[in-house]
């Protein structure tokens, strides 16, 4: 037997010499000690080692049923009607498990995650008061853009992803170069903590929803504010503009979605339904609409007018909102009702989106899920144990197959589409 073999070999018994004396088992010890020819005294650096190794053991084993656990959800995937990419359109790729990535760094919850629309990177905002860049694509960390004093709620690109706005609970909005990761303008104006913030369309404009009741609109070249929508009577979550931007879309803690014009800032619709907070809203794209319709031909009247809507399809915008009364909701917006409530969350809705190709909804949850949503059949056709705690954002790549969430549990993850 070699030196080192040996060497463990007389660790290893007098681990268990020590073992048989602190649980007293006096005789087996004396009989162990002569057969393995022991001198009398064991030293106090074996004491309680046989414990430590057995619980490692233990440790390690349990690792190893997570990691054969991941391993047969990978397999149930690829053999359970989970097609390659090649089989399946990419309008119909929706996000796998396990998740490709899994990026910490954040100190406190990720409050939002959101893909650069040219480079590879996506960006991730945290209460911790810091941005982070990172490599979607190989998981790297790229840096860390430091400058609000408190939690960062929302973060938004331009068109063109020269520049990033932030917003914060420290009341201010900031306005970023993404060549330079350098902090350009800080704009002053809301009363409170600012939640969410997007461009206008032409990149010359930002909209902010705060928790001082109001939205604001403010020019991006100067950093002023040019128009303020009141009406809300509570913490407005979130705001959104559509695709053209007329319209602004903005949910609350009042338990309402509104619908604004955005060229004279009147209130154009208010939506009740909801029976809490609403937390987040998306306009449906225009791929979205032959799906919609779809889902709700069947449910049109039968008077001629509808008919006639029927031939042509409604083409009217359409809105979702996710509320913590757990429910999704489709609105018609030129009717101003809801068409649609999709039930199957167990806890509160916090980010919600469509597909890009417009077949599904997504959403992500308080229950630790992301689901996916058939909502052609209302039906929720997959779910994701996304996070170890409460998901608060999630985004799809517009081109690429990704999707990025963002939790409490501190992490970003990094989901393969197929």
């Amino acid at each position: 037997m070699d030196y080192h073999h040996s060497l463990m070999h007389a660790a290893r018994n007098k681990a268990i010499a020590d073992y048989l004396r602190s649980n007293g088992y006096e005789n087996a010890l004396a009989e162990f000690q002569r057969e393995a020819d022991m001198p009398g005294d064991v030293e106090k650096k074996y004491s309680g080692l046989l414990e430590k190794k057995w619980t490692s053991v233990i440790r390690l084993q349990k690792k190893v049923m997570d990691l054969e656990s991941k391993l047969s959800e990978c397999e149930k995937e690829v053999s359970g009607g989970a097609p390659t990419r090649d089989k399946r359109s990419p309008s119909e790729w929706i996000p796998r498990p396990p998740e490709k990535y899994c990026l910490t760094g954040h100190r406190s919850p990720v409050t939002k995650v959101l893909f650069h629309p040219v480079y590879s990177v996506m960006v991730s905002s945290s209460e911790d008061a810091s941005i982070k860049v990172w490599d979607y694509e190989t998981g790297d960390y790229e840096r860390t853009l430091k400058g609000h004093t408190d939690s960062v709620q929302d973060i938004a690109f331009d068109h063109t992803g020269k520049l990033l706005a932030s917003c914060s609970a420290d009341m201010t909005i900031k306005l970023w170069d993404f060549n330079g990761y350098e902090c350009i303008k800080t704009l002053h104006g809301h009363d409170h903590n600012v939640s969410s913030i997007c461009f206008m369309p032409s990149g010359d404009f930002i909209v902010s929803s705060s928790r001082d009741k109001t939205i604001k609109m403010w020019e991006v070249s100067t950093g002023y504010c040019v128009k303020t929508f009141t009406g809300h009577r509570e913490w407005v979550r979130s705001v959104k503009v559509n695709q053209d931007g007329s319209l602004l879309a903005s949910c609350s803690n009042d338990q309402t979605v509104r619908v604004w014009i955005a060229a004279n800032k009147e209130c154009k619709l208010e939506l009740r339904e909801h029976e809490h907070v609403v937390e987040c809203i998306a306009w449906a794209p225009e791929t979205a609409l032959p799906t919609i319709n779809e889902a709700l031909g069947s449910e049109l009247t039968n008077d001629s007018s509808s008919k006639d809507q029927t031939k042509k399809g409604r083409n009217s915008p359409f809105l979702i909102s996710g509320s913590r009364d757990k429910t999704i909701k489709l609105w018609d917006i030129g009717a101003g009702v809801c068409v649609m409530t999709l039930v199957g969350h167990d806890n509160w809705v916090r980010g919600i989106l469509f597909h890009p190709a417009g077949k599904y909804i997504v959403s992500a949850a308080d229950d630790k899920t992301v689901r996916i949503w058939d909502y052609k059949n209302k039906r929720c056709s997959k779910t994701l144990e996304a996070h170890q705690h409460f998901v608060t954002s999630l985004a799809f790549h517009k081109s690429s197959p990704y999707v990025i969430t963002g939790s409490v549990d501190l992490t970003v993850k990094v989901w393969e589409c197929r």
